[in-house]
């Protein structure tokens, strides 16, 4: 398999790790996070995803700029 698709792979299978502890661990925190979101305005909800989109890509471009 090809270098980039395996780190791809393991990116999904982290992210899926780190949300099933957060639901381990938190739940009764989770569902009251997820009626928040439901409550909130759609503007909101994409603003805030945007936002963890783009600090996403800053914090990957940083690894790369200071690991590799």
């Amino acid at each position: 398999m090809d270098n980039f698709a395996a780190y791809i792979l393991t990116a999904f299978a982290l992210v899926f790790v780190i949300e099933g502890l957060l639901y381990t661990l938190f739940p009764d925190a989770m569902r009251r996070f997820m009626a928040m979101a439901l409550a909130m305005p759609p503007q909101d909800l994409r603003r805030g995803g945007f936002i963890m989109v783009i600090s996403g890509f800053f914090l990957v471009w940083l690894v790369e700029i200071i690991f590799f």
